[in-house]
């Protein structure tokens, strides 16, 4: 009895061995699902560079050459993806294989590493923002933006459209880009902020920034916020080569500390 008791315990059951692979079949999906959860090729700087090949040769149709979108087609400024709450590489590498359903974006079926290859140029071109100290005095920086800011533009949920919402503006722009935004609007025009002066025969010398437009007409929002469209036929001349609508504010209009303190406070809206 007991002789046999032994041979039977030492016995090996033939589930046994399906089982041991199972389990270390599950280990290895954990373990891959785990590994995606970074970017296995962020550390080679080659991988960024055969990324932007890619995405040229895959991507530039509808966010453009430079990944900052064609806002004709409603695609994204993907430099600007990365400013987004809770944005993740694993994120970024399931939108572009999943696709983003109710959207323009497909899904895609490239390997793996070519995915990853992308998100690393997504991540070399991406806009880093503001990184250095706000010293100014934000509580003025809200009065300052009142009185001098908010005709034009939004910074949360009140304020004008002409120019762009300035919520999250130093999660994009770096301090120094901003100072220059100020004090020389025109060197650096924004999607979908370009302006236009335009006459019919009814309504001669309209300013306003281009919000749409096709081969026969073009949408635009006023200089008084008014949404208008225009059929291109009826169009006795359309001037493009303006400066921005948003004035200069130079030293005598806004000092540099008043400018410091209003950068402070958008600072703190994001």
């Amino acid at each position: 009895m007991s002789t046999k008791s032994i041979s039977y315990q030492g016995r090996i059951s033939p589930l046994q061995p399906a089982l041991f692979f199972a389990a270390f079949a599950v280990f290895l999906i954990a373990s891959t699902a785990l590994a995606q959860q970074t970017n296995p090729l962020a550390s080679d700087p080659r991988a960024a560079r055969a990324g932007g090949v890619i995405f040229r040769g895959q991507c530039a149709t509808c966010h453009g050459a430079d990944a900052k979108g064609i806002s004709s087609i409603e695609a994204p400024d993907l430099t600007l993806m990365w400013t987004q709450p809770g944005m993740t590489e694993n994120r970024v590498f399931t939108r572009i294989q999943a696709g983003i359903p109710g959207s323009i974006m497909p899904p895609h079926d490239f390997p793996d590493t070519e995915i990853w290859m992308l998100v690393s140029y997504l991540r070399s071109v991406a806009v880093t923002g503001s990184t250095g100290e706000f010293t100014g005095d934000s509580e003025n920086g809200g009065r300052l933006f009142t009185a001098h800011c908010i005709e034009c533009h939004r910074a949360g949920i009140s304020g004008g459209s002409l120019g762009p919402n300035l919520e999250r503006i130093t999660q994009r722009r770096s301090q120094a880009a901003l100072r220059s935004s100020v004090r020389e609007p025109s060197s650096s025009i924004g999607r979908g902020y370009k302006p236009i002066i335009l006459s019919t025969s009814s309504t001669p010398d309209v300013s306003g920034i281009i919000k749409g437009e096709d081969a026969f007409s073009i949408q635009i929002l006023d200089s008084s916020q008014r949404l208008r469209g225009f059929a291109k036929s009826e169009l006795l001349s359309s001037d493009r080569d303006i400066d921005s609508l948003m004035p200069a504010f130079l030293e005598g209009q806004l000092s540099d500390s008043q400018l410091d303190d209003i950068l402070s406070y958008l600072h703190q809206q994001r």
